[in-house]
Formats: structure tokens, C-alpha cells, sequence
């Protein structure tokens, strides 16, 4: 054929055709872009067909990766959990338990993509079975095969909730994918990676199914009704004001969760509280009039062998003879806060994390995990590794916390302070509704920590500014270290917890937290 003044065979230009769909086939395995061809010109023929050739031995350079997925993949997953928490008004253990298991699909979905530099956690946690391998026909994109993971494990654990949530869940997934398409990944590898994703779901849920969280589900508990046992003291005028969230502006102690009841509800009331369907459910509304979870310390952990590893020491025996350990423990607490400055009580109210408001007290340190990853400059891959890791340590925290406080039952501060030194006392916050030792915040900050100092180090100053959209002003930590021992002790100004609770409860933490971290292995 001719092209202007330069002649090119019919054999030379099949060639250069040939040459240029190999490469084209070694960019779509790879995930990346085909180099931008151009018909032939009179000076190019022959020079192209030279260059083409010479891609052969070196097919990268001839591609355009597409590019690496920020942190932003998985901040606004973080993101959308925290929404959700609060719009379904989750409590605290219901909560880990749904942030761990969403952290791990997105950890084990970027994973599957050998250029992440992460290994999968599958071997490592509790009696889990072998996760899926990515094909091996092909590469994947880790965060297609993320997203996808984490759409079907988050439908499926959040069935029973709002119409909105699971919309909210769909949504991202199918932005987050687009978005990689738009970046170059080949259609080939959209399809194995979303392919992928389900599969690895699959078996995410499958292992979450045998942790005994659904033969808790409506298993009655009776109170003891012992004077030396802890019983709940919270009040009814302090129910509302806990419960009320962007998804309804109506709540009642006989339908906490805003069950569908078409017969005396409004057709206004419908639309306006946009209803869950009627039954039982799996995503259990907080309710401060009703215990909290009380088998909940039966929970198979996600990392340790059982929930008494790190367990605290026993707490002193109840006694209000004077001189006893349990009374001397409670004059101690009395001494402390009867007297309250005002830069304590900010404390306190900074780190009370009621559900709803702030969306519990391990999400408090989720938020700070969503402003770590942009301070930091994480990369997708790393923040699912951070954000995996901190939410998995919160779980198994929050299962040995519970499996010692139904154990020992111990008497609230509220309590024995009005039945010993004074009865007009009052805490700062509601005191919340299941036993005292040892604290709930105290032992899963001090997991959450060693995760965030073991990953991030804990030399740099931050101001946490979680709490910012409930009327707390932003607050500066020196360290991730002095943030949760103001953590601790906020829980005593709080009147909520004597303080053997936080000292123990940061022990059991930190060890909670250092098993959790070997989870971690070096990033590429």
C-alpha cells in the first residue's frame, strides 16, 4: 500500500498489528492502559512498527497504569459506617461486630491484588477457613474487588435495616467501581475482580455466621435483683433524648426500633419515620431501659482464642462496711468528683459517645482513624490494613469487656454512691445500662491504640475533631497515648466508673490490642 511517499508492505503492516494487539493484551492482564495508536503517516510507518517491536521485551512501558486507589476508598466507607451506626442507632457491641466484619472485606478485597503489599488475614483469625485466592487466569483490581466485598457483606448484615441504608451501601460500591473504570481498568478485569468480590463475601459471611452472635438473638436474660449486683438505672426521660436520629423523629420503648405498624401508623408517619419491616431483627436498636447485650461475652472473638485471654483481675467483693476494699474504691470516686471543675466535666462530655449522638465509643476512634488516613497520606491498601485492624481489635474488646461484666455484675457508681455517701449525687452523663467492671471505653481505646501506634507510630500531634457535629469543640492530643488516658479517666468524671475499671480495663486493652496487631505483617 502507499502512504504518501513511504511504501509499506501488506505483510509489514499485519505484523505491526499483531505486535500491538499482544501488547494490548498485556496491558488489559495487567489493569492498565494500551498505548494511543495513530493510523500510519508518511514518516511514521516504518519507525512506528520499530517501536511497537521494541515493546515487546518491554510491555510496561508501552502501558499507562492506571492509577493506585487513594485513601479515599476506604475513608468513605468509614465514612458511611459511621452514618449508618447512628441512623440505625446501633449499641456499642452490635456496632463492632458490624465495623469489623465490614473492615475485613475491604482489607482482604485489596488483599487479593499482589501489588497492595498486603497478605490476607484468613490463616491468622479465629477457626476462619481459607479465604479465596484471586484467579489465576488474570490480575484483579484490589479496590473493585473491595468495594464489591463490602457491598454484599454490608447488605446482607444490615438487611433488617432502613430502606435508605442499604441504598446508601449500593450507592458507593457502584461509585467506587465506576471510578476504577474511568481510571483505564480493562473490562475483563472489572468483571473477575467484581467476581472475586462476591466470592470472598461468601465467605466472610459464612465464618461471621458460626460466632454465636445470632444465638443471642431474643434468648431472654432476668436480672438478679441483688443489692450487690449491678441492676440499670436508667430512667425514661433520659431514653428519648439517646434514641432520637436523622431516620425518625418519633421513638417509644414499645417499638424501639420504629417497626412498621401499618394500622395505626399515618400514612405522614410512614413517610416521615420511614419504618423498618415488623419481626425480629438483627440490628437491635439501642434501648438504655433494657440491658445491654448481656450474652454477648459468648461472641466468638475474631483474633483471640476465647474471650477470658487478657482478661482483668477479679474486682474487689461488694461491701459497704467501712474500711472494706469496694467501700474505700467508692469513697475514692466520691472524693474525686463531688467537686467537679468544669474543665473535667468537658472531658467527660467530649468522650461520652452515647449512641446515636456520636455513634458509640469504638466509632469515636474510627473517626479518628478516617482523619488519620488523609494526615498521613495512606494509601487505599494502608488504610484498609488500619482501619481492618482497629475495628477488629474493638470487637474482640468489646467481647472480653462484656464477658467480665455479666460475669461480676458490679454495682454502678450512681448507685452505691447514693446508697452510701449521698443520695442527692448525680453523674454527668446517663450512666449506661449494663454492669460496671471493667470500662466498656477504656478497654477498647487501649486496643484501638496499640493498633494506631503500633501502624502509625505515636509521635505526631493531632486534633480530633470528631465530635464537632454534636456541639463538642475540636480537642488537641499530644499523642495517640495521652488521648486515651484522658479516654480512661473521662469515664470517672463521668461518674459512670470507679477507677480500678479504667486502670484494668487499659491493661486488658493493650493486650487485647498487641495480639490484634500481629495480625500486621511489613507492606511492600
Amino acid at each position: 500500500m502507499r502512504r504518501g511517499h513511504t511504501f509499506v508492505t501488506s505483510a509489514a503492516f499485519a505484523a505491526r498489528r499483531a505486535v500491538l494487539a499482544r501488547i494490548a493484551r498485556v496491558c488489559i492482564e495487567l489493569g492498565v492502559h494500551t498505548p494511543r495508536t495513530r493510523p500510519f503517516g508518511p514518516r511514521r510507518a516504518l519507525r512506528s512498527f520499530a517501536v511497537a517491536a521494541s515493546l515487546v521485551l518491554l510491555p510496561l512501558a508501552a502501558c499507562r497504569r492506571a492509577p493506585a486507589p487513594d485513601g479515599r476508598y476506604v475513608t468513605e466507607w468509614t465514612r458511611l459506617a459511621l452514618i449508618t451506626v447512628r441512623s440505625e442507632r446501633l449499641g456499642p457491641p452490635v456496632a463492632a461486630r458490624l465495623s469489623a466484619y465490614a473492615g475485613l472485606a475491604l482489607h482482604e478485597g485489596y488483599a487479593a491484588d499482589a501489588a497492595s503489599g498486603l497478605s490476607t488475614f484468613g490463616p491468622r483469625l479465629a477457626g476462619a477457613p481459607a479465604f479465596p485466592v484471586p484467579p489465576s487466569e488474570g490480575a484483579v483490581d484490589g479496590a473493585i474487588v473491595a468495594a464489591t466485598a463490602e457491598r454484599v457483606v454490608l447488605d446482607s448484615l444490615l438487611r433488617d435495616g432502613f430502606a435508605s441504608t442499604v441504598r446508601r451501601v449500593d450507592s458507593l460500591a457502584a461509585a467506587q467501581v465506576a471510578r476504577r473504570r474511568a481510571d483505564g481498568i480493562a473490562d475483563a478485569i472489572v468483571a473477575r475482580s467484581e467476581a472475586h468480590g462476591v466470592a470472598l463475601a461468601a465467605a466472610i459471611l459464612a465464618w461471621a455466621a458460626t460466632d454465636g452472635f445470632f444465638a443471642t438473638r431474643g434468648r431472654e436474660w432476668i436480672p438478679p435483683r441483688r443489692r450487690d449486683q449491678w441492676e440499670n438505672t436508667a430512667t425514661l426521660d433520659q431514653y428519648v433524648p439517646q434514641t432520637l436520629s436523622g431516620q425518625s423523629d418519633f421513638v417509644s420503648t414499645a417499638n424501639p426500633n420504629v417497626r412498621l405498624d401499618a394500622e395505626a401508623a399515618s400514612e405522614k408517619g410512614l413517610f416521615t419515620n420511614r419504618p423498618k419491616a415488623a419481626g425480629a431483627t438483627t440490628l437491635p436498636s439501642f434501648n438504655p431501659t433494657r440491658p445491654t447485650e448481656p450474652y454477648w461475652g459468648e461472641l466468638r472473638p475474631f483474633v483471640l482464642r476465647d474471650a477470658d485471654v487478657c482478661a482483668p483481675p477479679p474486682p474487689p467483693a461488694y461491701s459497704e462496711a467501712s474500711g472494706s476494699p469496694f467501700h474505700t474504691m467508692g469513697r475514692a470516686f466520691y472524693d474525686s468528683v463531688r467537686a467537679l471543675p468544669d474543665s473535667l466535666r468537658q472531658v467527660a462530655l467530649f468522650w461520652a459517645d452515647n449512641p446515636v449522638a456520636t455513634g458509640t465509643p469504638g466509632f469515636h476512634w474510627i473517626s479518628i482513624v478516617t482523619q488519620m488516613v488523609p494526615r498521613r497520606g495512606l494509601d487505599a491498601p494502608a488504610a484498609a490494613e488500619l482501619y481492618a485492624l482497629t475495628t477488629i481489635a474493638i470487637a474482640d474488646a468489646f467481647i472480653g469487656t462484656w464477658r467480665e461484666k455479666y460475669r461480676s455484675m458490679v454495682v454502678r457508681p450512681v448507685a452505691y454512691v447514693q446508697r452510701v455517701f449521698d443520695p442527692a449525687y448525680r453523674t454527668v452523663i446517663p450512666t449506661p445500662p449494663f454492669p460496671e467492671y471493667p470500662s466498656g471505653h477504656s478497654v477498647q481505646s487501649g486496643a484501638a491504640v496499640e493498633v494506631l501506634i503500633g501502624l502509625l507510630g505515636d509521635t505526631l500531634a493531632y486534633v480530633d475533631s470528631s465530635q464537632i457535629d454534636v456541639g463538642q469543640p475540636a480537642r488537641p492530643f499530644a499523642s495517640f497515648t495521652a488521648a486515651r488516658t484522658e479516654v480512661a479517666w473521662s469515664r470517672v468524671y463521668a461518674g459512670v466508673h470507679y477507677l480500678p475499671a479504667v486502670l484494668d480495663g487499659l491493661t486488658q486493652g493493650r493486650c487485647i490490642g498487641g495480639r490484634v496487631l500481629a495480625l500486621a505483617r511489613p507492606r511492600g
